[in-house]
């Protein structure tokens, strides 16, 4: 029997000189390269450390891939790593990323015990040539970083170039924050996390922050956040959560490019799964909206691509991958016919691998 969704797999645990690969993203170019970018974690699994934003790239649509390349590091032994690319109308490549310094970890920063250049910074690197080559990177963190923020994180997956409406040609990359703790808070709760965007009218050469998601009542915090472009440039926003509201998932619209939201995240307990970051993609045609991410609603696990025929407001599975650890994905329009998922996954845990799976856009557009 012929395999009906063929799965790749561009990164395995151990190899290439890193000891994990984690924060799987993923676009096509304009001349149907797909690229695979990931976070290479040298020392170990863990979020921080000497991490390098690594890129993978095919040519067949995901079925094989190129050797790894490094696109950035953080020169003094740091962490570089949640990229968000994005393809321009031009063919360019935009990539927005994040690096903090050595022995800076999320607790320290967000507790307020790391010096500001040891902390979060967000920087851009362009290709021209679809990943083969990468500028130096530039850095943004004072047009898209308020000073009071402590932890900033973009996305993690690809973000967006808006292609229709008054907006059009404007890049929107969802991002995250944690403000200051107020009382005997130390900066660590969730209820400190926020969301907002980061916006470019110039095809990335200058960016500024858009909207801005702040509610530190414990009832929905805005935490990983993806995109997407409905039609007429309407934006749909989903985030993580993990607060006192009905599931883990939390949603938004903008109506203005993302400057601002028409109400601010309310819960989506449609989208049942754990707390873990989501990847959204609009596809048009046929007109659906696809979420991935884990459905176990108490583990990483059972990786699986929802759909929505009303923009957002109700979801129904569309496809499952299997029972297996699973967490990060990110989705992408491969032709059109094809939707590919560039997911974490293993036998006996979720960071085993990132694998990368074909998936018929019919299956997925019933």
């Amino acid at each position: 029997m012929v395999d009906q969704h063929p799965t790749s797999l561009p990164y395995r645990q151990g190899s290439d000189g890193y000891h994990t690969f984690r924060i799987p993203a993923a676009v096509t170019t304009s001349a149907g390269v797909v690229l695979a970018f990931a976070e290479g974690r040298r020392e170990s699994a863990g979020d921080s450390g000497h991490i390098d934003v690594v890129l993978k790239r095919s040519h067949d649509g995901g079925r094989t891939w190129d050797a790894l390349q490094v696109v950035a590091t953080e020169p003094r032994g740091g962490t570089a790593g949640n990229p968000a690319p994005i393809v321009t109308s031009d063919g360019r490549v935009v990539l927005v990323l994040v690096r903090q310094g050595p022995g800076a970890t999320e607790e320290k920063i967000r507790r307020g015990q790391v010096a500001a250049e040891a902390g979060r910074r967000v920087f851009v690197q362009v290709s021209a040539d679809d990943g083969v080559t990468w500028s130096a990177p530039r850095e943004i963190t004072e047009q898209v970083k308020r000073p009071e923020w402590r932890w900033y994180a973009t996305t993690p997956g690809h973000a967006i170039e808006l292609r229709e409406g008054p907006h059009a040609g404007r890049l929107l990359v969802p991002a995250n924050h944690s403000l200051p703790p107020a009382g005997q808070d130390n900066g660590t709760e969730g209820k400190y996390n926020g969301g907002h965007c980061l916006l470019s009218d110039d095809g990335g050469r200058s960016w500024r922050i858009g909207y801005v998601d702040d509610t530190p009542d414990g009832y929905v915090n805005v935490n990983e956040t993806t995109a997407a472009e409905l039609p007429g440039g309407r934006v749909y926003l989903n985030t993580r959560t993990d607060s006192t509201a009905p599931g883990t998932r939390a949603d938004a619209y903008s109506a203005d490019g993302g400057q601002t939201l028409e109400l601010p995240f309310r819960p989506q307990a449609g989208l049942v799964g754990p707390v873990v970051e989501g990847s959204l993609l609009w596809c048009d045609p046929p007109g659906v909206l696809l979420f991935s991410g884990p459905a176990d609603p108490a583990a990483r696990a059972l990786m699986t691509v929802r759909a929505s025929h009303d923009h957002g407001v109700t979801w129904r599975v569309a496809h499952t991958v299997s029972g297996l650890p699973a967490a990060y994905s990110d989705l992408v329009r491969l032709d059109a016919d094809t939707v590919g998922l560039l997911f974490e996954t293993g036998d006996f845990g979720p960071y085993e691998s990132i694998a990368f799976r074909r998936i018929p856009l019919a299956e997925l557009a019933i």
